[in-house]
């Protein structure tokens, strides 16, 4: 199994999960492409000391890009995941955004 660290890789701060951490509390993090809901869970709760209601996750294919003057690269393929929180709890690092 992995450390929390390994399986939460960084926090999505974008209009749309800002948007939704501030009126469904519902957070949004970049995760290990291994991770399954279990672990996810797992390292939310024991990293913020919150209780998780549920976790959606999505993969997100890499998109074509340009690279040089060589045909096409891709961006590296990631996995999403959306963790949903009770009325009374918070993740403290979104705090300052909304």
């Amino acid at each position: 199994m992995r450390s929390p660290q390994d399986t939460l890789l960084k926090p999505v701060v974008t209009e749309k999960s800002v948007e939704l951490a501030r009126s469904m509390n519902k957070y949004t993090f970049y995760v290990n492409p291994k991770s399954n809901k279990i672990e996810i869970k797992k390292a939310v709760e024991g990293l913020f000391k919150v209780h998780v209601l549920g976790v959606n996750t999505a993969n997100i294919k890499g998109k074509k890009k340009k690279v040089g003057k060589s045909p096409a690269g891709y961006r590296p393929n990631r996995k999403k995941a959306i963790v949903s929180l009770p009325p009374g709890d918070k993740i403290e690092i979104f705090e300052g955004l909304f």
